[in-house]
């Protein structure tokens, strides 16, 4: 996702993707620990994503 997007998005919608992708961070996680992944640069990658999400959250919050 970039930032563009991540700034276009509502905070709802921003919630939803953190939650997603948090959720999905755990499985990937879970799964490179059992058996390697494909592409292990998916994790760092989404993990940046979450901060970067997190990140407009806590600055549209601070606007407010």
């Amino acid at each position: 996702m970039k930032q563009q997007e991540i700034s276009k998005a509502s905070v709802e919608e921003l919630k939803t993707q953190t939650a997603n992708l948090t959720e999905q961070l755990e499985k990937m996680k879970l799964t490179h620990a059992v058996s390697p992944l494909e592409n292990p640069l998916t994790i760092r990658h989404t993990r940046r994503t979450i901060a970067r999400l997190k990140t407009e959250l806590t600055k549209r919050e601070a606007q407010a």
